[in-house]
């Protein structure tokens, strides 16, 4: 995870404000982010940081909106190697688990 998104996380911490922490935890084959890559999700849909972008950024960011709905920690598998993929001009051909943790707010 990079030094500007780690600040991120603490100004936001320190704002009381809530979030979903998406970090790749785990990847096979070729991925646009290794794993240690964050993305945090804000209620109003903003983001900031990476785990690729396209297709495989809008679907864990939607899990992270719904994740803010119900506190519930889990994991999204995003592969990259399915047809979407290929129709969405993606070449990388991977699959990523991302781990999303709801923090700030009540949740610390």
């Amino acid at each position: 995870m990079d030094k500007e998104l780690v600040n991120t996380i603490v100004n936001l911490l320190e704002q009381g404000e809530t979030f979903v922490l998406a970090t790749i935890v785990r990847t096979k084959g070729s991925t646009p982010r290794e794993a240690g890559s964050g993305l945090v999700v804000l209620p109003d849909g903003r983001m900031f940081g990476t785990i690729g972008g396209g297709c495989a950024e809008a679907e864990v960011r939607q899990r992270a909106l719904e994740v803010l709905q119900d506190g519930k920690a889990g994991v999204v598998r995003v592969d990259l190697t399915a047809e979407v993929a290929e129709d969405e001009g993606m070449v990388c051909g991977g699959i990523m688990d991302v781990f999303l943790e709801p923090l700030g707010g009540k949740t610390c």
